[in-house]
């Protein structure tokens, strides 16, 4: 099945805007790209660096006996575009409410996805190498918390620090919730699964 040659311009002006907003990190960048696109391009190109990282993770997992490819390919289809929809969810749902942000959902997912993407790729990358892989993952983490800081303050027009920092903990709290939630569950169903087949 051949792409829209709309998606595929789409991903490439994304994709080039991201180049941007790693090499130049500042709020009036961010700001330059928030309305060039919405929530439909912003999960349009989250679902592209699922799908890379859900192929890479899988191919690796051929050479691991602890994992297996099939859940790794389908945990990074659904994982990575809940967790982007959860965390970008908080970040606006909290933002309006405890600190009055002026932003838009559409705004938050699209700004965002400019760093999300590239850096969720890089970390799949990287994260397959034995010990390098989990010293590159801590920096990836703190790129985006920087990032992440940038965006907040971008999207929802927050533009103290410290309330743009307080933005970032409190989503990422709520992330954290949610991530023993969905964790939870899943767990509990291969649970389920492997009593029921008499693993």
């Amino acid at each position: 099945m051949q792409k829209s040659p709309q998606i595929t311009a789409s991903i490439q002006n994304m994709f080039s805007q991201s180049t941007a907003v790693l090499s130049q990190p500042s709020v009036a960048t961010f700001e330059r790209f928030e309305q060039r696109g919405g929530v439909q391009q912003a999960y349009i190109y989250v679902m592209v660096a699922a799908v890379v990282s859900a192929l890479i993770a899988a191919f690796f997992a051929l050479f691991h006996s602890e994992v297996t490819f099939f859940g790794q390919l389908f945990t990074r289809l659904i994982l990575v575009p809940l967790g982007f929809a959860v965390f970008t969810g908080a970040v606006y749902y909290i933002g309006k409410a405890l600190f009055k942000g002026t932003g838009t959902y559409a705004e938050v997912a699209y700004t965002f996805s400019l760093f999300f993407v590239p850096m969720s790729i890089l970390g799949t990358l990287i994260g397959i190498i034995p010990i390098i892989g989990f010293l590159a993952a801590i920096l990836i983490a703190l790129a985006n918390m920087y990032f992440g800081f940038l965006a907040v303050q971008s999207s929802m027009n927050i533009r103290t620090n410290g309330e743009a920092l307080a933005l970032l903990v409190l989503s990422g709290v709520a992330y954290f919730l949610v991530s023993l939630i969905v964790g939870g569950f899943l767990a509990s169903l291969f649970i389920a699964r492997a009593v029921l087949s008499g693993v």
